[in-house]
């Protein structure tokens, strides 16, 4: 069984798929506490649901989605996906995997059942926790034969060496990168004028780079 906090249907507001409809299944509880976070996943908020149940609740809407597995992390609950995640497939879904990233061998065990892969790569100066390099470059490189790209949440402290190590790790999957300012609700957390120089910083070394807000903070929607 898993927590799921919330299943709902709406567009998604981040990445290269922004603007288009999806169903979002939000897991309960996650391995990292990034200080940017401003995601409800409380536990004691969540309902628990066998794959079984969680299916027969997706179909009752009665339509075929990219459902997009989110968090949360959702790599923690990774022997209900293996149960789950056949079953989706089988009803006709395309699976869309929101993952921070740092979790390879839980990847692996469900890498065959996903479509799509945004997996961040975590900045110590925007989520006060240290980059393990190594561990984000085997992640990425095991996507790399899906459909996968880096989301980088920055601020005004990110520095030159961790814009360097974002693009040695996108290297690995030859993955787009997705810059995603920090924001405090619904207003950027940095200035427009350092967005512009991250961007060209990035440009310079990686030409596979865009720069794209949480747009669904802007239209208001979840």
């Amino acid at each position: 069984m898993a927590k799921i906090r919330e299943i709902f249907t709406s567009i998604q507001g981040e990445g290269p798929y922004v603007g288009t409809k999806q169903l979002f299944i939000r897991f309960c509880g996650c391995n990292l506490h990034c200080k940017f976070c401003d995601t409800d996943f409380e536990v004691s908020k969540s309902k628990e649901y066998t794959p079984a149940e969680l299916i027969a609740e997706i179909e009752k809407l009665n339509e075929k989605f990219t459902v997009s597995l989110t968090g949360g992390e959702p790599l923690v609950s990774v022997d209900f996906l293996e149960e789950f995640l056949p079953l989706l497939k089988n009803k006709g879904h395309r699976v869309y995997l929101e993952t921070n990233g740092t979790l390879p061998d839980n990847l692996l065990r469900v890498l065959r059942y996903v479509d799509v892969i945004s997996a961040d790569i975590k900045l110590e100066s925007a989520t006060g926790m240290t980059l393990n390099l190594d561990t984000a470059k085997r992640f990425f490189a095991l996507g790399s034969d899906k459909e996968i790209f880096a989301k980088v949440v920055f601020n005004d402290n990110i520095t030159d060496e961790e814009i360097k190590n974002s693009v040695a790790i996108a290297n690995e999957a030859h993955c787009e990168i997705i810059l995603q300012p920090e924001m405090k609700g619904n207003d950027f957390a940095v200035s427009a004028a350092k967005r512009d120089e991250v961007f060209e910083k990035f440009y310079n070394l990686y030409k596979k780079v865009r720069l794209i807000p949480q747009v669904h903070k802007f239209m208001d929607v979840r």
